[in-house]
């Protein structure tokens, strides 16, 4: 494709938030009773927590969400304006004004609800791990109205490749559908994340809906297991699990079904047409760790950024594992100015 015909190739809906990132101690997860490498939703105990984050000598703003830190590290390899484009709602807010400057690249064209603030998302560091509290707020607020407007909609039909994150199922399910079905009517590529373990176990319906839609179906080894769990399908072996994913129903014949499930410093594990391949990651020396908030984010965005390139899969996990590396050996979702991929 000459680089005009990738523009608004890849379209990422979900909620955006500010991370407010800092590093804590055992006794502060211990407080708020959250536990490491989570992420889960806020709830009435754990709202001053945004507050004590932000009185931190180290504490830091980086554009986030889920689905937002993909699209911006697509956007990052690809290296070519215009490529991306998001949707999701933020408030009319100094911190939705500080997410505006951040995603601009991205392609961002965010609802701006009058009554809710821009929501945010508590980033607690321990040692390098990342444990994830989100107060959606604004995000919270999107609605199918929104997308649904002509100028929104015409990002729908000038986008090729479609990613929302399965976050996203606890706002939105009816703009999910709305877009997944459209994939599915035009062959475009519609692709998900299970994203976290509480979507799996208590937003089994709305996941249950939107999965014969997807075509990729990207994970980490914990959300695979719970994913399977919940299903009553009795193992624990990534493999397998990725592999049973990848044969579950689909919506339309056109694609088939391949499932990505990230393991931490284990190999990436890849079920298409039957069969299962492993991928060996980068290994990173400890000391050079900062933290792996936003890394499953950039590994899909990495992936993504090849994907539309209509690159082979070992050259998207191969993408994808760079990304992912070079994310954790920084604060947030962040990158320096131009990727050294090739």
């Amino acid at each position: 494709m000459e680089s005009g015909s990738y523009e608004g190739v890849l379209l990422g809906m979900g909620n955006p938030l500010l991370d407010i990132s800092a590093v804590v101690d055992e006794a502060f997860l211990a407080k708020y009773d959250i536990k490491p490498g989570n992420a889960i939703l806020a709830e009435e105990k754990h709202l001053p927590m945004h507050n004590e984050l932000a009185s931190k000598v180290n504490v830091e703003y980086i554009a986030g969400g889920s689905t937002q830190n993909s699209i911006r590290v697509a956007q990052w390899m690809l290296q070519i304006p215009g490529a991306t484009s998001y949707m999701g709602c933020i408030g009319k807010d100094k911190f939705g004004e500080e997410m505006k400057k951040d995603a601009q690249a991205a392609g961002a064209h965010y609802y701006e609800d009058d009554n809710a603030p821009t929501g945010t998302c508590a980033v607690c560091i321990v040692g390098g791990e990342r444990s994830l509290v989100a107060n959606l707020s604004a995000a919270n607020c999107y609605r199918s109205e929104h997308l649904k407007r002509p100028e929104n909609w015409a990002l729908v039909e000038k986008a090729k490749y479609i990613y929302i994150a399965g976050f996203f199922l606890t706002v939105s399910p009816d703009s999910i559908q709305l877009v997944a079905e459209h994939a599915a009517a035009t062959n475009k590529v519609f692709m998900m994340n299970l994203s976290a373990p509480f979507i799996c176990e208590f937003f089994r319906d709305a996941q249950e809906k939107a999965l014969p839609y997807a075509d990729y179906i990207f994970g980490n080894e914990t959300e695979a297991r719970t994913f399977a769990k919940v299903r009553g399908w009795e193992t624990e072996n990534t493999e397998e699990i990725a592999l049973k994913i990848s044969q579950l129903p689909k919506a339309s014949g056109a694609h088939k079904r391949i499932t990505v499930i990230t393991q931490g410093c284990d190999p990436v594990v890849v079920a298409d047409d039957g069969k299962v391949k492993t991928f060996p990651v980068i290994l990173l020396p400890k000391e050079k760790l900062v933290d792996t908030n936003g890394a499953g984010d950039a590994f899909v965005g990495g992936f993504l950024s090849q994907l539309v390139q209509e690159k082979s899969i070992d050259e998207c996990v191969r993408a994808a594992c760079y990304a992912a590396n070079v994310i954790i050996q920084r604060s947030g979702c962040t990158y320096p100015e131009k990727p050294d991929f090739n």
